[in-house]
């Protein structure tokens, strides 16, 4: 009889109990049913509020997840969840996927137009940035969180002697935005009303005669209460007009997975990272103990310029990336 119970004992002992395999079960759907939701609200743009809205930012990550999610599943023999996650998994992929290979350009034969862009936390290393105007031959900067002490750091760098012409709305905080140019520059201060952030405006005479209209880019983040703003913030910039070239640049607090920027290029404009098919490559946030994880800094073109490269630089003392992009105007 002992023996018995014993053996008893010890089959019972080799099961999962009943209510630990229902925990994980329901564990695993809730996952599942999370990446379900989140690949549905993605394809739909349908992001309201701070919290799906930043979560669409980590889009691309979200793939990996389900894809490990799915094989999880798999191997617990949970096929449906398995099943469910890997459809999520394809949505996911489909939408991310086309960002890591170039698109086709237009046969622009204008003048070329190098861009560069950083936000500069307001301590940014300015021989860095110097080095790397001087190096790429920039010609318009945008400088984002751009502070009075900034702006003499960079003057003392040779900024002036490099880009001459200037727009600036500094600030003593990071409100503060500038435009640089190595070209003429007239302010545009009916361009647009901005929202959040400075954000200035210049026209941009180009060698030739042509000019180039060219903003600052620097929303609020969609955090808490600021996603209100920061939607209306991507609705206020200017749409791109047939009667003149276009350039928005800087950080955007937003990424291809946001509804809002994609609307913003569906009103005339071009990632040029996603052009050159390095729309996937992280810019925030840098020098930290994690690597970047998601794209919010940017450059925007009128869709009639073609883009020739870009480039994603490490600057010290700032958490952002800076984004260099060669253009060719039409």
């Amino acid at each position: 009889m002992s023996t018995s119970v014993g053996i008893e004992r010890a089959k019972t002992g080799a099961r999962p109990k009943p209510r630990r395999r229902r925990r994980r079960r329901w564990l695993s759907w809730l996952i599942v049913t999370l990446l379900a939701v989140w690949a549905v609200v993605r394809v739909g743009g349908w992001e309201q509020g701070s919290f799906l809205t930043q979560l669409m930012t980590v889009t691309p990550w979200g793939a990996g997840l389900a894809a490990l999610t799915a094989l999880v599943s798999l191997l617990r023999r949970n096929r449906w969840a398995a099943l469910v996650a890997a459809i999520a998994c394809v949505v996911m992929v489909t939408v991310v996927t086309p960002r890591a290979f170039e698109a086709e350009q237009p046969a622009a034969r204008g003048p070329a137009l190098r861009v560069l862009a950083v936000n500069l936390f307001g301590r940014g290393d300015a021989q860095t940035v110097v080095d790397y105007v001087r190096r790429h031959d920039v010609e318009v900067f945008s400088a984002l969180e751009l502070t009075h002490a900034e702006v003499e750091r960079l003057d003392a760098a040779g900024l002036r002697q490099v880009l001459p012409y200037r727009v600036l709305q500094a600030e003593f905080d990071a409100a503060g935005s500038g435009i640089y140019s190595k070209y003429p520059v007239t302010e545009l201060p009916g361009l647009f009303t901005p929202v959040g952030h400075n954000m200035p405006a210049a026209a941009v005479s180009l060698p030739g005669g042509g000019k180039v209209e060219f903003v600052a880019v620097h929303p609020n983040p969609p955090l808490g209460r600021m996603e209100a703003e920061w939607n209306a913030a991507l609705r206020a910039l200017p749409s791109a007009s047939p009667s003149a070239v276009r350039v928005l640049a800087g950080d955007f607090n937003a990424g291809l997975d946001h509804r809002a920027f994609r609307d913003l290029l569906d009103r005339g404009y071009v990632d040029a990272a996603e052009q050159v098919g390095k729309g996937l490559s992280p810019t925030w946030p840098n020098f930290r103990p994690i690597p970047p994880i998601i794209a919010i800094d940017h450059v925007v073109v009128d869709r009639r310029v073609a883009v020739s490269r870009v480039e994603l630089l490490d600057v010290p003392r700032t958490d952002h990336r800076g984004v260099f992009a060669e253009l060719r105007l039409p």
